[in-house]
């Protein structure tokens, strides 16, 4: 109760002229690539290129949304990326945080070797995997098919993730499960009821940068997807390029509706993220 009646009083009030004048004109310029982004959707090819490429519709072609969920299956692509995104997600931090629980708080033989091991993963280059990737999905008969995708994307993000992790454990004092023990509680339930609470910050930061980064992904989709009914968001935008005449109208619909799940997941969430940026005072 004390923290949270701490962090409610520390309220900062920018009274310097100069300095407000410089966050507005941040959050203009954070803001507008979305605001063109909104414009650009409601345009024709002819407003985008020639008569008004930078100002306000002149007439809204609503329409581009019509074309953008009927004519090029927007609202498919957007279900297979959902469920591959959902899952992959899931398996991310299922086994980032297990691993990072188990390296940061318990004492096993080789815990240093596994923990360094997983930690290198970070500087392995993606693109240098693909070939050993392609021939391991291959034997696994996974090719055109989700697990193709959800498989590389949860070993992906595991490393990033588990350095998240390890450093929001690493804070946490051992105290306070050995009062667990005590009390007579097992490893599970000092687990799910102490220590889980304490890293919700990471938990979050973790969910929305994995879920971005599986959103968005391009080169796996496309490299291991070829079915129509399999292709995600990013791939399925490539369908609005044509030889003799594109759509960008429609495309530009369609990337608003790609933005808008990643854009309410961080916006319910991002109250998270400010707590994760002071965990540390907040366990102390």
């Amino acid at each position: 109760m004390e923290c949270r009646a701490v962090r409610k009083t520390r309220r900062f009030k920018v009274s310097n002229p100069i300095l407000k004048l410089f966050l507005w004109l941040y959050m203009c310029i954070s803001l507008y690539p979305l605001v063109y982004l909104i414009f650009y959707s409601l345009k024709t090819n002819d407003e985008i290129f020639n008569t008004n490429p930078f100002g306000i519709p002149t007439s809204f072609q609503w329409d581009n949304y019509v074309r953008a969920v009927h004519a090029f299956d927007v609202l498919l692509y957007m279900k297979n990326s959902a469920f591959v995104s959902v899952i992959s997600v899931a398996g991310i931090l299922l086994f980032s945080l297990t691993f990072a629980y188990a390296s940061a708080r318990m004492e096993w033989r080789l815990r240093k070797l596994a923990s360094t091991y997983m930690i290198v993963g970070l500087f392995v280059p993606g693109a240098t995997t693909l070939i050993p990737l392609a021939i391991l999905l291959k034997h696994l008969h996974l090719i055109n098919t989700f697990g193709a995708l959800i498989i590389p994307y949860i070993a992906g993000n595991l490393s990033f993730s588990i350095l998240i992790f390890y450093g929001f454990f690493r804070t946490i004092p051992k105290e306070m499960e050995e009062s667990a023990f005590i009390d007579g509680a097992g490893i599970y339930r000092t687990f799910a009821r102490i220590i889980l609470p304490l890293v919700i910050p990471a938990f979050t930061v973790v969910l929305i940068l994995s879920f971005i980064g599986v959103w968005n992904e391009f080169t796996i989709a496309n490299t291991f997807i070829s079915s129509q009914k399999l292709k995600t968001l990013p791939i399925g935008l490539i369908f609005f390029s044509g030889t003799h005449f594109t759509d960008w109208g429609a495309m530009g619909a369609s990337l608003v509706i790609a933005s808008i799940p990643v854009i309410v997941i961080y916006v319910l969430f991002s109250e998270q993220i400010e707590r994760a940026l002071t965990v540390g005072s907040a366990v102390k």
